[in-house]
């Protein structure tokens, strides 16, 4: 059978940057699924992916299907023969195969006999069915909004303009969007004018960059600006290259040439923070620092044109990042004259949530929440409280307002300016520490305290209104909260009650929203992020399970019981202590007995139920004392050595035995073992 490779190039008016990426990725998945569900084989899908089109190259693609069978399974046996005759749930799976009853098989497996129907169906070719693959796969694609253009029905994500569509030297005969397949392609809007001829899709790369001067391969674009930058700013500094910028950077553009700008040195007396979003945000430029991080006169940006007069380009890109990096300085001097304390009474009318009042209302009681933290952890009171009253005093500043990613940095540069001690204004800025996953903890334990406190607010009052998150709809970033408040607590080492915690900010919420009733909800929720969380760090979910079941409440102390068991499983004697537990959980969950019932010593009868009473007995001061200091390796690891004891109490000695005193002498012992393992873990929950 004949085999070519299709190319499929969709040529459209610019595409959003930052969805450029994820339209391409999706755009290949989807054409995969379509390609295995009709049974066409391929050996491999190149995905293409500039500002102005979306392509894939699909290597050794047959023309047409194999002939195959078409099977069908229906109803049990059991169940569709009713006295002989054939119940409803026969005939319609009878009816929806077009067949009649005779028509059908018996099929048997080993988990019953069917009945199934059996059509050949002859393979359809390439041609007939390509445009209903393309066209439902660019429907599946993750567009938000969709747009319309001229007077069309049709909708994509920006208009299209050009349709490629050719398999081997053959241009496939379908339209797509009102645009009939063709083999010839648009390059670079300011380097190439006629249209292109793609003579081979296996050539579709290498034309695009000889005669398009169009850079297909969004990788290779990436790569190559990613080197440019490095060449360009070489003894003038080191660019900040974040991820998102360069690969917003790569789709901004088809053929990239890296050049480096300068704007005026007054400008470096703004905060340092304004101008680099200035320029990464607003102008999608690379700003350059040096060796210690500080903010230099230069900046570095990819234009899509390899012009014959770069200083001209160059120029034109300062003329546009001045007006920016002038209103920041504006805001900057203007803000500077005005205290924090000014700014207090205005957030009396800013509402942060209609159910939960102003900012000012939010401000109190994270200030209440937050002394109350920093009583439990230590910290100073008085920077606490000072803090927490200064806290979101730059929401309504002029650099905030036109820079709002700057909330809590702003705070901290004016907190410094007006003479605030130096722990006061860095808590300002870290309250907002991690802004996101993996990002700085706070430094200190009062920006802690305010941390803790803010966050916890948040959670406990959007949760008390029923906002809850539910998939992808998280506008309150909930989730990033609840990590945060762990991360925190168990990176930073402070021993907290987190449901003590949960339920104080929920005394201080409103009482018309009665957040009470939440705190149960909370706590899970939050407890389901340390799942998560812990998985991260290489916490199996069985080793979870086993902590889990203790329901604890301190992150901290969950965190050190979990790194404890890890350990413990790594044991020789681990197995053999795993499955002598679920043997104790089995029997103690059967025959419930108290765990203060003790152990009567004249009713131990065998040697080996003796020796594992006397070890236990003699384990317990030191266990207790291990657990006052949260020693849980060392408590595991001493434990270890109840593994002999515990197969020879087993194999020697019958629990569940008539004499009811003896039996529930023997449960009673079972049970302080169970206690003595439950003061780290149930490790009846791990899995070996």
């Amino acid at each position: 059978m004949r085999k070519e490779t299709l190319l499929i190039e969709i040529g459209t008016e610019e595409l959003p940057p930052k969805a450029l990426h994820s339209l391409s990725d999706a755009f290949k998945g989807a054409m995969e699924k379509a390609l295995t569900d009709k049974k066409l084989s391929f050996s491999a899908i190149e995905a293409y992916a500039t500002p102005r089109r979306l392509a894939l190259v699909i290597h050794n693609l047959p023309a047409q299907q194999e002939d195959y069978t078409n099977e069908r399974r229906g109803p049990a046996v059991a169940a569709a023969m009713k006295e002989g005759k054939p119940t409803p749930a026969l005939m319609g799976f009878a009816r929806s195969c077009g067949a009649e009853i005779d028509d059908l098989t018996i099929q048997e497996t080993d988990k019953g006999a069917w009945y199934t129907f059996s059509q050949a169906v002859k393979g359809k070719t390439l041609t007939e069915m390509l445009p209903e693959m393309v066209e439902q796969s660019l429907k599946a694609l993750p567009i938000p909004k969709r747009m319309r253009w001229a007077d069309n029905d049709f909708e994509f994500v920006r208009p299209v303009r050009w349709l490629v569509v050719l398999y081997g030297s053959d241009v496939i005969d379908m339209e797509l969007f009102g645009i009939q397949a063709g083999n010839q392609t648009r390059g670079h809007r300011f380097h190439t004018k006629a249209p292109i001829t793609i003579t081979s899709p296996e050539k579709y790369a290498e034309i695009m960059v000889n005669e398009a001067h169009v850079m297909p391969d969004f990788e290779a674009r990436k790569a190559l600006i990613s080197k440019q930058i490095l060449e360009v700013t070489e003894g003038v500094g080191k660019a900040i290259v974040s991820e998102g910028l360069l690969n917003e950077g790569t789709a901004l553009v088809e053929w990239p040439v890296a050049l480096v700008g300068s704007f005026e040195e007054h400008f470096l007396n703004v905060p340092q923070e304004a101008l680099i979003i200035a320029m990464e945000e607003h102008q999608r430029y690379f700003p350059i620092v040096d060796e210690a991080g500080k903010l230099l006169n230069k900046f570095c940006f990819i234009t899509n044109i390899e012009s014959k007069s770069p200083e001209a380009v160059i120029d034109g890109n300062e003329r546009v990042i001045r007006p920016r990096f002038a209103d920041a300085e504006f805001f900057w001097e203007e803000d500077k004259k005005i205290p924090l304390e000014a700014y207090l009474k205005p957030l009396e009318s800013v509402v942060f949530q209609t159910k939960l009042g102003t900012q000012a209302d939010k401000i109190r009681r994270v200030q209440t929440l937050a002394l109350f933290i920093a009583d439990k952890i230590g910290a100073d009171k008085t920077i606490v409280e000072r803090a927490a009253r200064l806290n979101k005093s730059d929401l309504i500043s002029n650099m905030v307002q036109e820079f709002p990613e700057l909330q809590g940095t702003m705070a901290r540069y004016y907190a410094e300016v007006q003479g605030e001690p130096a722990l006061v204004a860095s808590s300002l800025e870290q309250v907002y520490w991690p802004r996101f996953a993996g990002d700085k903890l706070p430094e200190s334990d009062e920006a802690v305290a305010l941390g803790l406190a803010e966050r916890l607010d948040t959670i406990v009052g959007i949760f008390s209104i029923g906002e809850i998150p539910t998939g992808s709809r998280d506008p309150y970033s909930l989730r990033r909260n609840a990590l945060a408040v762990l991360r925190m607590m168990v990176e930073e080492k402070h021993h907290l009650d987190l449901l003590e915690l949960i339920q104080k900010a929920a005394e201080l919420m409103p009482e018309s929203i009665e957040a009470n009733k939440s705190i149960d909800v909370i706590f899970n929720y939050i407890f389901d992020r340390m799942r998560a969380y812990s998985s991260d760090l290489g916490v199996s979910s069985d080793i979870f399970a086993s902590i889990a079941e203790l329901k604890l409440t301190d992150p901290l102390d969950i965190y050190e019981r979990l790194l404890a068991v890890k350990e413990f499983k790594a044991l020789p004697a681990a197995k053999a202590l795993v499955e002598s537990n679920k043997r104790i959980h089995n029997i103690l969950h059967k025959n419930a007995v108290s765990i203060d019932t003790p152990v009567n010593t004249t009713l131990l009868e065998n040697a080996e139920e003796k020796v594992l009473y006397e070890i236990i007995d003699s384990l317990n001061d030191t266990v207790k004392t291990y657990v006052e200091n949260d020693q849980y390796h060392e408590i595991l690891t001493t434990l270890a050595n109840l593994a002999e004891p515990l197969e020879a109490f087993f194999a020697e000695t019958m629990v569940m035995v008539d004499d009811e005193a003896l039996r529930t002498n023997r449960l009673a012992l079972l049970s302080a073992t169970n206690e003595l393992f439950r003061s780290v873990a149930d490790i009846s929950e791990l899995q070996l």
